[in-house]
């Protein structure tokens, strides 16, 4: 960091020393994550999906991947999520939206989307390439750029994922 130029961090009490640039990272992280939070709640309620957490959009859009069935286990793996609970909460209400539908074999049950659901999500896909997509155009933020910083998001996440199973060893 060049002489004088400050860090953008929330908390200096994790910047000191040599963690300074995990805190400037971590923070954006923060922001960005509820930046996107608000975006999926504000695309989804343009799109005529009403009030929905962004769990419950990130389940839907999900479940509507590749048009497979998919059940539970499946979808918190693919979200990385632990806490499965949290997951069930929000398929149930997605079906009583009628958003997703269900079907049981043996004792597992399996969820796919409902015509409506896939209608939603083509209507989220569209008000997405209106309001975002020519922004990350125009901002430079697209293609192999936006390519690469996926992938080194996706490498921070396993060294966070080392560090929580660390952590919790303590």
């Amino acid at each position: 960091m060049a002489a004088g130029q400050r860090r953008i961090v929330s908390s200096q009490h994790l910047a000191e020393g040599p963690a300074g640039e995990a805190s400037e990272f971590e923070f954006g992280l923060t922001i960005a994550y509820n930046s996107f939070s608000r975006w999926m709640q504000r695309c989804m309620a343009a799109a005529g999906g009403g009030e929905m957490s962004p769990l419950e959009i990130l389940v839907l859009h999900n479940t509507n991947h590749r048009n497979r069935d998919k059940r539970l286990n499946d979808i918190c793996f693919l979200l990385n999520i632990e806490d499965s609970h949290t997951v069930t909460y929000a398929l149930r209400k997605l079906v009583k939206l009628e958003f997703l539908e269900t079907e049981k074999r043996g004792k597992e049950v399996f969820y796919r989307t409902s015509q409506k659901g896939r209608a939603l999500c083509e209507s989220y896909r569209a008000v997405r390439e209106d309001c975002l997509l020519e922004p990350l155009l125009d901002g430079n933020m697209a293609g192999e750029k936006l390519s690469e910083l996926a992938a080194a998001l996706r490498v921070l996440s396993g060294y966070y994922d080392q560090a929580s199973r660390a952590a919790s060893s303590l």
